[in-house]
């Protein structure tokens, strides 16, 4: 089942043609011809650079849903923005749904990956302005996928009749020198009284589709076995041995492998995993939130949780992906905050195999297997959550250095260390950090009396933590330590207050464009051309 874009430029056409509205009109009333899903939370920022949307609608569970809304036809839908933004995006994503995407989607001839033009039109405000325009695209067979208007800021000198201004950003697929792009361009030049072709925008390089994670997944900050001098294992040639050896199973897999390798861990290894789950235990059932304690019952009885066993990885994917359709995805070390926050885009998370140094069972100065699937993953079989990560993952595509940071201290914030409230008002622990830290959870958690203070013991730690309420914005510039307890902590109404929050954030940041998750193609979906220019994989730093 496909979807024809040329239904979808009929529908916007028949939309703007229906209108008796002036452009004017349209910019005040914000006018939306798009494909919205029923009952999704999509949402149009003040920023016309980004959107989010609910990802549940993606999920492959709902083609059959999806098929039978484009069938159907979408709606239009309003919203208190003050930009008229015309998207014709769900045609496009799933007018690809065939086997040939287990590949790198690099083709030209993908209309997900094809060559793209950028102009900007100016158009007198007047009645059918827009429609004259538009139907030259449909009648040269040019797919639009981004229109955005503006007015025009000085118009005083203009002399078209009284009528004002406005600019139109339009994309579309195809590049100048395509007999229907040079048809279409000779026709505007008759129709607007300003016509240029922009350059492509230069953004930070980004994967596009999930094999792709494979240029970045290998590049670690550190090999997994490049210790410092102050780790407990650094001093122990078989602790070394035995983390090099998981770190090259890492490097060596991809991630469109059918299968993630078993890993046999040895009786020591299991034993350290043991003395942390007896450690965790009894903590989890009074500190952590109700979606972690549900998570984790359904991994004990599908993945082979428990104390006596260290889970495959492997296994618990394959869980994921039928719960949530998130994924685990082998990594040898640490990553960098964008290559890391770009795979959650993805909805895949890096995660590591090594375990912490046996003589320091309870400590550990890296991410290793037991924060991973006793933190992190329990959280992963929850849909809200899993949306969550995927919001910062998507706002991280592109962007800035500056906002990648931004990024990353809301993750820290949320996803390493995040409180909600339960259902009894207390303070429960959703952050990954917290869930697979005995002494910081329970200091994150507990009741305080009003009286005791603020400020740093004798240790250098905290005395007690300052609780805020969840605020992306604040939490953004938040600094943290990585080597004690956190000074603050973020506190949100629940994991969907947590989502709904994050997601109003990610719309206000400045976007170079808008990406879109399509979980048939396993692809990125972006809305304007861009060129993935600096940081490449495989080039010299």
């Amino acid at each position: 089942m496909t979807t024809s874009p040329l239904l979808l430029r009929r529908s916007i056409l028949s939309r703007v043609a229906a209108s008796s509205q002036s452009i004017q009109q349209i910019q005040r009333s914000s006018f939306v011809a798009c494909h919205t899903p029923p009952n999704s939370s999509r949402f149009f920022s003040s920023s016309p650079d980004y959107a989010t949307y609910d990802t549940s609608w993606h999920d492959p569970r709902n083609l059959q849903q999806q098929q039978q809304y484009f069938n159907g036809g979408g709606n239009g839908s309003n919203n208190g923005n003050s930009h008229a933004v015309i998207k014709n995006l769900a045609g496009q994503e799933f007018a690809h749904l065939d086997n040939s995407h287990h590949h790198v989607v690099n083709n030209n001839n993908s209309p997900l990956e094809g060559p793209r033009t950028s102009v900007l039109m100016e158009l007198p405000d007047r009645v059918g302005a827009l429609h004259d325009v538009l139907k030259y695209y449909w009648k040269y067979n040019v797919n639009i996928t981004r229109i955005e208007s503006r007015p025009v800021s000085n118009n005083n000198n203009n002399n078209n009749n009284g009528h004002s201004k406005f600019d139109f950003f339009v994309d579309f697929y195809g590049k100048c020198g395509d007999p229907n792009v040079n048809a279409l361009l000779k026709a505007l030049q008759q129709l607007t009284t300003k016509l240029l072709v922009l350059d492509e925008k230069e953004v930070h390089w980004f994967p596009r589709h999930i094999s792709e994670l494979d240029l970045i997944a290998n590049r670690t900050l550190d090999a997994g076995t490049d210790l410092e001098a102050d780790h407990p294992g650094f001093h122990d040639e078989e602790y070394r041995g035995r983390r090099a050896k998981l770190a090259e199973l890492a490097l060596n897999h991809r991630t469109l492998n059918e299968c993630i390798p078993r890993t046999e861990y040895t009786v020591e290894e299991v034993e350290t995993w043991g003395l942390v789950w007896d450690t965790m235990d009894g903590l989890w059932e009074k500190y952590a939130c109700k979606e972690y304690k549900t998570s984790v019952n359904l991994l004990k009885k599908h993945c082979n949780y428990n104390r006596n066993t260290i889970p495959q990885i492997g296994e618990i994917s394959s869980f994921l992906q039928l719960q949530t359709n998130f994924r685990l995805r082998p990594v040898a070390g640490l990553i960098s905050s964008r290559d890391f926050l770009n795979g959650l885009a993805f909805r895949t998370f890096f995660c590591t195999q090594y375990i912490r140094h046996p003589s320091m069972p309870l400590y550990t100065p890296e991410p290793d297997i037991c924060h991973e699937l006793l933190g992190h993953v329990p959280m992963f079989v929850d849909r809200d959550f899993c949306d969550f990560s995927q919001e910062i993952g998507l706002a991280s595509l592109g962007a800035s250095d500056e906002d990648v940071l931004k990024l990353a201290r809301c993750y820290w914030h949320s996803v390493e260390f995040g409180l909600c409230r339960g259902e009894d008002g207390t303070h429960k622990a959703y952050g990954a950090g917290l869930l697979s830290s005995f002494g910081e959870l329970e200091y994150s958690c507990k009741e305080r009396s009003q009286d005791e203070p603020y400020g740093t013991g004798e240790d250098g730690m905290p005395l007690r933590p300052v609780i805020k309420p969840w605020d992306p914005a604040v939490a953004a510039a938040q600094d943290f330590p990585i080597t004690t307890y956190q000074p603050v902590y973020f506190l949100a109404e629940s994991l969907q207050d947590a989502k709904l929050k994050m997601r109003k954030y990610c719309e206000d940041l400045p976007r170079p464009f808008f990406a879109l998750y399509n979980a048939q193609t396993e692809t990125v979906h972006i809305d304007r051309p861009v060129r993935r220019a600096r940081g490449i994989p495989g080039d010299a730093e």
